[in-house]
């Protein structure tokens, strides 16, 4: 009784493989290929060919004696810049604002000299013992006097004050020009250390130190842990048993069946025969389909599988 159940499990088994078709396929990688925008000799790899990193570890760095350079002088022209419009928010220096005091004392003095004189000869010329035209002379020297007084204070206001409004803002503009050239050449001078922007296993270095890197070329290619896909090709005729989400069975050598979700299907075929679509040729059409395996699969790039197939009942 036993050996007749045994023997119908088999034959059921044989029943169910009989009802499935295996398309072949294999495991593609998702490859982070790491570049500096800027170009520049490789001066220092910090990565290493099968190493594991964490993000934000060193990958490689590139010269940046220019950069440096550019930084430094973006740097000394905020500084300038930031002291010429601090220069115009103010007024003329102080010995300068001095010399303009010391001018207003002296004609003040003077001024005063001229009101005793004019009024002392205006007295004089009461008691008849000068003229007219004395008096006429020392009242225009006083006039002057006056006059020149008026000019030295308005020259101290105007020294006390800052720049005219439209200077400082144009002052104030160079100072933002020269700050965003300073965060401009700081971003180059940081391109030229490069991190891991992912945790991941270095899969492969494309330069060696010393040798000159192209702007945007890969340095560093990384693979991150679940970066992968079954890739397999379908017929045409079962083309729509396939649609992006669906579930698919697969399986490899030493490892159990598992599902991958279709995450792509593609919409040209592939090896095309340059002839006319005739009944024969249509069935070596074949379009490429991608999957993504479940969670917890321990899979290698070029590594060969399985793509299980339902046939109708």
């Amino acid at each position: 009784m036993k050996r007749m159940a045994v023997l119908l499990m088999v034959l059921l088994a044989a029943c169910t493989e009989e009802k499935k078709q295996v398309l072949p396929g294999y495991i593609e990688a998702e490859y982070t290929r790491v570049a500096a925008p800027i170009a520049g000799r490789l001066v220092q790899l910090s990565a290493s060919k099968g190493s594991e990193i964490k993000v934000g570890a060193p990958l490689f760095v590139l010269e940046a004696e220019s950069e440096l350079a550019a930084v430094n002088e973006a740097k000394a022209l905020v500084q300038r810049s930031t002291a010429q419009a601090a220069d115009l928010a103010k007024g003329k220096r102080q010995d300068e604002i001095a010399v303009l005091e010391a001018q207003r004392t002296a004609v003040q003095a003077s001024l005063s000299l001229a009101q005793s004189d004019l009024r002392r000869q205006g007295e004089l010329a009461h008691a008849g013992f000068t003229s007219g035209a004395s008096l006429e002379a020392l009242q225009s020297k006083l006039r002057a006097e006056q006059a020149q007084l008026a000019e030295v204070a308005a020259q101290l206001k105007v020294a006390k004050l800052a720049a005219r409004v439209d200077a400082q803002a144009a002052a104030k503009a160079d100072v933002a020009a020269a700050q965003a050239q300073l965060i401009q050449t700081r971003w180059r001078l940081d391109q030229k250390a490069v991190v891991a922007p992912v945790g991941a296993w270095v899969d492969d270095t494309l330069y060696r130190v010393g040798e000159w890197v192209p702007a945007g070329s890969p340095v560093v290619s990384l693979q991150e842990p679940g970066a992968i896909k079954v890739r397999f090709f379908v017929p045409q005729d079962k083309l729509n048993q396939f649609r992006p989400g669906e579930k698919i069975q697969v399986r490899c050598d030493g490892c159990k069946t598992f599902s991958a979700k279709v995450s792509y299907v593609a919409k040209s075929a592939e090896f095309t025969p340059p002839v006319i679509y005739s009944k024969e040729n249509r069935a070596k059409l074949v379009f490429m389909v991608e999957a993504l395996p479940d969670q917890g699969q321990t899979l290698s790039p070029g590594q060969p599988v399985d793509v299980l197939l339902e046939l109708p009942q």
